[in-house]
């Protein structure tokens, strides 16, 4: 039996021919409408709405991308990337706790800019780029300890509290961008001081009126009022 020389990739399959150029631009057209909607809408767009936003078939995204996984690899890695930038800005703070406020700052201002990377990075996606989340894990714990030791981080706080940290203030974000965009901000340096062990100085961003209170509740309850009735 001959065997079978053809070189293969670290999944097994065989590396893809080059592709001719007006197939190059198709590519190209397809990962960059991907991106826009994976960021304006998350990760559950299907390829029919990101054909239509490219301008091309459906069909033309199929040959092009064999699943749903290799195209939110092709969309996802660059601002993933900026994700993993983020983390190793924090880990070179002199002080922990310093690192530890500049990573969660610069990643909700990532998240919030972009959903996709938001449901990617604390939504389990772990897959996608593998060497993104497990750098990011590492920075942040690591963060922890030095902050646990320099004495600057509460009993009990944890690096796991850190992913709970941004699902709350990126979904606020969600909730008050149409009333006050920059709000989220105000809750991050509020949770943020819930893990220090003495409250810190840094002053807070101008508080929320009741008019923007009440108009960001009552989006939030309708949101999740649609969202009950969708799935009854």
């Amino acid at each position: 039996m001959t065997e079978d020389l053809t070189p293969r990739d670290e999944r097994g399959t065989p590396p893809r021919a080059p592709l001719r150029r007006d197939a190059e631009r198709n590519r190209a057209r397809i990962v960059a409408a991907a991106r826009e909607l994976y960021a304006e809408h998350g990760l559950g767009v299907g390829f029919n709405e990101v054909a239509h936003r490219a301008g091309v078939g459906v069909g033309t995204v199929y040959r092009r991308f064999t699943d749903r996984t290799e195209l939110l690899e092709a969309a996802l890695e660059e601002p993933l990337r900026d994700v993993l930038a983020a983390a190793d800005e924090a880990a070179a703070a002199p002080r922990a706790w310093d690192g530890l406020v500049l990573l969660v700052t610069h990643m909700t201002d990532l998240l919030v800019d972009n959903m996709g990377v938001r449901d990617a990075a604390l939504g389990g996606y772990d897959e996608l780029l593998p060497d993104v989340a497990a750098g990011v894990g590492e920075v942040a714990d690591a963060l922890f300890r030095r902050a646990r030791d320099e004495g600057d981080l509460r009993e009990g706080a944890d690096s796991h509290d850190v992913p709970m940290i941004l699902w709350m203030v990126t979904e606020l974000a969600k909730h008050s961008a149409d009333v006050a965009p920059q709000a989220y901000r105000r809750y991050v340096t509020v949770l943020l001081d819930g893990l220090r062990a003495a409250p810190g100085g840094d002053p807070l961003s101008r508080p929320l009126d009741v008019d923007q209170v009440t108009a960001i509740s009552r989006g939030w309850a309708d949101s999740s009022a649609r969202a009950r009735t969708r799935t009854t």
